[in-house]
């Protein structure tokens, strides 16, 4: 079972800190860990393969804090090697099956060991803080504070005083003096979240301690030197943001030494099964709660959009855990995502015809039908919205290109897997009606 899976267990992250025992047998050595780089948390997984009797189901447990008992049987292989890239990554390190997410993470592995500050882009519910703190463990500065702020959540006032410190009485309610978060940080990483929402000014007073090294509290005359590493992440795109004039330039060129992108969860189907399994660790997989999935509800999850990234995913299985009830798997009718998009709630109905020609889709327009009163006054949510447009821009490119897929995706800039993803997602949303096989 674990032969496929070797390869991306024997990353460096991982090698320190697994130790997999066969059916309650585990090796005498321990693992040598590396608590300098915050690898203190060991995961120990318990493998036990099933025979074939029919009572007999896979579970994923986990026993405590630091170990996980994976059953597993010889028809459910695809989905056990998933568990266990999710066991192996329990504890908040990434789980990452795809080859674009580990080739993200062995490049934020090299870049780990320099000091660099480090640019995070990506859209939202993709991961990045889980990024970041990967960052954070696999440098010299493993073991010390690791700080997040949320640039969007505090108001400007509140956001200075909260990242620089104040002195006492520098402000009307600065009853007593902070350090603030930069110097809460000192030896260890910041992470400012939705840097792309920093007010302009406040952008000025951080591009002076990223020169500096130093930051100057709200009422002090004198400069406090520190010593942190900058994450910074957004879910815009920062060139477009200089380019509006929303960000400052020389800020940005200051951050951008290495930036990291992080795709959207549609974008990296293979990621998808371990997070699932990963988020069945966190909120389940323990006594009178579901502790598998089944291949047919693993399929619904990897057919789906994801509009919502990861943050959608977690939501979803945490969902299926309340249905499932005392059930020990959580099957395909568990599996509810956010309300599906009906296109008449927003004007023209679209819905095409495919057919397969010598490899080639054809697209037919839709009939003109008069959307019903009710559909027209159903709210379309922003992710609705979002996947309508994709969805009109899909049927376009494909109609500009004579249905032919290889160029259609070309012409989107995704790839012909992505774009096959994307058309099962209009279908399964009733966007899309299917001739023959496409």
């Amino acid at each position: 079972m674990t032969g496929p899976t070797l390869p991306l267990l024997a990353q460096s992250w991982l090698q320190d800190r697994l130790v997999l025992g066969d059916r309650g047998d585990f090796p005498k050595s321990q693992p040598g860990g590396n608590a300098a780089r915050g690898r203190d948390t060991r995961i120990a997984i318990d493998l036990h393969k099933l025979g074939s009797t029919g009572s007999q189901t896979p579970s994923l447990t986990r026993i405590s804090d630091g170990k996980i008992a994976l059953r597993y049987t010889a028809d459910c292989l695809d989905e056990a090697r998933a568990a266990l890239i999710a066991g192996a990554s329990h504890g908040g390190w990434p789980i990452a099956r795809d080859t674009e997410s580990l080739a993200l993470l062995t490049l934020a592995e090299r870049i780990a060991a320099s000091e660099i500050p480090v640019l995070l882009e990506g859209p939202t519910g993709t991961g990045k803080e889980v990024f970041a703190q990967f960052v954070h463990r696999m440098s010299a500065r493993g073991d010390g504070p690791f700080v997040p702020v949320n640039c969007a959540a505090m108001p400007e006032a509140m956001l200075e005083g909260l990242l620089f410190g104040h002195r006492k009485g520098a402000f009307t309610g600065a009853g007593e003096a902070r350090e603030g978060l930069f110097r809460a940080a000192d030896g260890g990483t910041l992470l400012l979240d939705e840097i792309g929402e920093m007010p302009l000014a406040l952008q000025a007073k951080l591009l002076r301690t990223l020169q500096e090294g130093e930051v100057l509290p709200l009422g002090a005359t004198k400069p406090v030197k520190i010593n942190v590493r900058i994450v910074a992440a957004t879910n815009r795109t920062l060139a477009d943001e200089v380019a509006q004039g929303r960000f400052r330039e020389d800020l940005y060129y200051r951050l951008n030494v290495f930036p990291l992108v992080l795709p959207a969860l549609g974008a990296r189907r293979a990621d998808i099964a371990p997070l699932a399994f990963g988020m069945l660790l966190r909120h389940g997989a323990q006594r009178a709660l579901p502790s598998w999935i089944a291949p047919e509800a693993i399929a619904s999850l990897e057919a789906h959009h994801w509009p919502g990234n990861v943050r959608e995913l977690e939501n979803v299985i945490r969902r299926a855990i309340l249905l499932a009830g005392d059930a020990n798997t959580i099957e395909a009718q568990h599996i509810v995502f956010n309300q599906p998009l009906q296109a008449p709630q927003i004007g023209q109905p679209l819905v095409a015809s495919v057919s397969s020609d010598a490899g080639a889709d054809l697209i037919r327009p839709p009939a003109q039908t008069a959307p019903s009163a009710t559909a027209s006054s159903a709210p379309a949510s922003l992710s609705d919205v979002a996947f309508q447009s994709e969805a009109q821009a899909i049927l376009r490119a494909l109609d500009a290109h004579g249905g032919h897929r290889g160029k259609t995706a070309a012409s989107l800039g995704i790839s012909e897997r992505t774009l096959r993803y994307r058309l099962a997602s209009m279908r399964e949303n009733g966007l899309l009606e299917t001739g023959s096989a496409a």
